[in-house]
């Protein structure tokens, strides 16, 4: 793209005046329609070491209500904590909400080409990336985030002046770092790096605009404009259906939740002999995974009165309170609502060599948040396929990622339900909503089953919990976790 780049012809001193004015008026106008529609606008700025993003940056957001913006700088290498998460996570957690901007002074561009530039990138990681890089792009547009990205261009000679000016003012100085003066001295490498990048990450739903930025005010108007003109288009898009997309993941066959036999018990003598022995095994395999920095992430679903409280307190009991978080899963806040759904989930995210157990997860938007018309049709449908590539994008982390879903007959859970209602001590675990949703078992069974079928990927496939005897359950889900840790714990040895 940079190759290929042909400059737009700079219009002159009134024109330019004129267009500004108007262009930043218009900007102005669009903050309300943003708010109004509740669109959340990602804006991107990279570019050449010195090429004046942060000023013309500065001038841009001049004309929106403070507000209405924030800005996040990403050009700092990541922190040793941030690299113990997923490549994407830093970035993610800085999405705006709806109706509102995110500008980002440099976002996952700089952390992958510099990764080339130093040489700890391979070329099957740079292609990871990209490839995570696009899908992501693509998951936030099509959950109806508008996402503008722009790269800042100048020529080497320009960028040499530039630098010079800033090292010989004693104010300026500090501004001009060791990975500038590298990128000068090696403009053409640089320029085919970035370049690829480019191309590599082109999509007609996150296109990149290049910008002549030789001159700031002409650099202004050009972002101005393509940047009125992306939110025009998103506002008029913002309300369509988007395509659904193949499902491109090799799924592992389950059985209709009817078809599962609930008849299985395990006396109390077992369960107890057991139950100690398991765990002393699963608090060995906890320090190892510690050792070797392999995060986990287990995931609960189930019918209400399941048992799942139950099941989750006996793998937690096992583990060191350091290593581990249990997070419980309710409706979203006001501010996890006005995100993409996925948000909530990223941000709680396990370090490596820890644990994070989910009392509930992302598959609500296609149980709750589709029965109950939460969200529409056409986002429940796109969740299955985002939910595997969310899914795989912590598997190529080196993530365990463990599904269960805990399963009784309506019999057992109106059994529950009665015995909650009538005994004191356990009515805080009986609502309204619980008897609601039980009126509706035929519909969110199809729900389950339709959700276990299209979710149950090789990397992250489903493990049902026959929770009639909720003994026999929690040594299942015991046995299943040891199972994957000590096969996570061997694939690491034989690669490290």
């Amino acid at each position: 793209m940079l190759k290929d780049y042909v400059k737009e012809q700079k219009p002159g001193k009134e024109e330019m005046k004129a267009a500004l004015k108007e262009e930043r008026a218009g900007l102005s106008a669009y903050q309300m329609k943003i708010k109004e529609a509740k669109l959340p606008v990602m804006v991107i700025f990279e570019g050449w070491g010195a090429a004046g993003k942060g000023s013309v940056l500065g001038k841009i957001i001049k004309n929106i209500d403070p507000r209405f913006f924030r800005v996040s700088t990403m050009d700092k290498a990541p922190s040793e904590d941030e690299k113990r998460y997923p490549f994407l996570y830093r970035y993610l957690v800085e999405i705006p909400e709806a109706g509102k901007f995110q500008f980002f002074d440099t976002c996952w561009m700089e952390e992958v080409t510099q990764g080339v530039f130093s040489g700890s990138l391979s070329e099957e990681e740079y292609d990871a990336r990209i490839h995570s890089i696009n899908t992501i792009e693509r998951q936030l547009t099509d959950n109806g985030y508008l996402i503008v990205k722009f790269f800042f261009n100048i020529s080497k000679k320009e960028q040499k002046k530039r630098l010079s000016a800033l090292k010989d003012q004693e104010s300026t100085a500090w501004r001009v770092n060791e990975e500038d003066l590298w990128q000068n001295e090696h403009y053409n490498h640089c320029q085919e790096v970035f370049d690829k990048y480019l191309t590599d990450n082109n999509r007609s739903t996150a296109p990149w605009y290049i910008i002549d930025a030789k001159d700031k005010k002409w650099a202004e108007l050009q972002i101005l404009r393509y940047l009125n003109q992306a939110i025009d288009t998103a506002l008029k898009n913002h309300s369509l259906a988007v395509p659904i997309l193949q499902n491109t993941f090799r799924l592992k066959h389950q059985p209709l939740l009817k078809d599962i036999k609930l008849n299985k018990t395990i006396s109390d003598e077992r369960y107890k002999k057991d139950l100690k022995k398991l765990q002393e095994e699963l608090e060995t395999l906890h320090n190892e995974l510690y050792l070797r920095k392999i995060p986990v992430v287990i995931a609960y679903e189930g019918w209400d009165a399941a048992g799942k409280g139950g099941n989750i307190k006996r793998i937690a009991e096992a583990l060191d309170p350091r290593g581990y978080v249990v997070n419980p899963i309710a409706s979203p806040e006001p501010h996890e609502k006005a995100r993409f759904y996925l948000w909530r989930f990223w941000n709680r995210l396990p370090k490596t060599g820890h644990i994070g157990i989910f009392d509930r997860t992302w598959y609500g938007r296609v149980m709750v948040e589709r029965l109950e018309g939460y969200c529409s049709e056409n986002d429940w449908q796109r969740a299955f396929n985002e939910m595997n590539e969310f899914e795989k994008e912590l598997s190529d982390w080196g993530a365990v990622v463990i599904k269960f879903w805990v399963q009784i007959d309506s019999d057992t859970q109106l059994a529950r339900f009665t015995d909650r209602q009538n005994t004191p001590e356990k009515q805080w675990k009986i609502t309204d909503e619980d008897w609601r949703n039980r009126e509706k078992w035929d519909l969110y069974e199809g729900a389950i089953n339709e959700m276990i079928q299209k979710t149950s990927t090789t990397f992250a496939p489903w493990y049902v919990l026959e929770s009639v005897d909720k003994k026999y359950a929690r040594i299942k889900a015991l046995k299943i976790v040891i199972k994957r840790l000590r096969e996570a714990c061997e694939a690491y040895d034989k690669t490290h």
